[in-house]
């Protein structure tokens, strides 16, 4: 076997849906940038210069289903952004780092926090400045609308746009795949 990684994986000589499925195994745990993925990226304020938070409700009902199924979810935001932390804090038991904390920092933090390997962490992001979070994770994922120099660094890229459900549809995907995902047209049929 070639000693070239991408990402820190093996590239498979088949198709490369074996990687992403040999990926989908292990994963315990999301991390998610706030920015660009869990919202569409825009920053709306109010006439006085507060923040008002928007998020996509299938995208919250994801997250709480896949906390309730035991998966650790880390939100991670590059700058302060205590406006979503009730939010997201009434949507279950979620690491949050609102606050500006370094992104690697972040991470390393949430993985120690629950004893995660980074092959254990599928990566949702959308931005240059996430590079080196995505090169740790196990499953380093894109939206539709990320960045195009993401597009070949990634194993992923959602069919969903950042904000518009590209976190559901990565929280389907793991949970369907390790089959505890209920709603799967898999089990239904099988």
């Amino acid at each position: 076997m070639s000693s070239f990684q991408f990402f820190g994986m093996q590239p498979y000589q088949a198709d490369p849906s074996s990687q992403i499925n040999a990926a989908l195994d292990s994963i315990k745990a999301l991390v998610i940038s706030l920015d660009g993925v869990l919202t569409s990226g825009v920053i709306t304020l109010d006439g006085e210069g507060r923040e008002m938070p928007t998020l996509f409700a299938r995208d919250l009902a994801g997250l709480r289903e896949a906390l309730r199924l035991g998966m650790k979810v880390a939100i991670i935001a590059g700058r302060q952004a205590g406006a979503f932390r009730q939010m997201l804090e009434a949507t279950g038991p979620i690491d949050l780092f609102l606050d500006g904390e370094e992104r690697l920092d972040a991470y390393e933090a949430f993985k120690s926090r629950h004893g995660l390997q980074d092959d254990e962490c599928a990566c949702i992001a959308d931005d240059i400045d996430d590079l080196e979070l995505l090169k740790k994770a196990g499953l380093p994922v894109t939206p539709i609308n990320g960045a195009e120099y993401l597009r070949n660094r990634v194993a992923y890229i959602s069919v969903f746009e950042g904000g518009r459900g590209c976190v559901r549809e990565i929280v389907e995907m793991v949970l369907d795949h390790q089959g505890r995902w209920k709603y799967s047209e898999k089990q239904a049929q099988g």
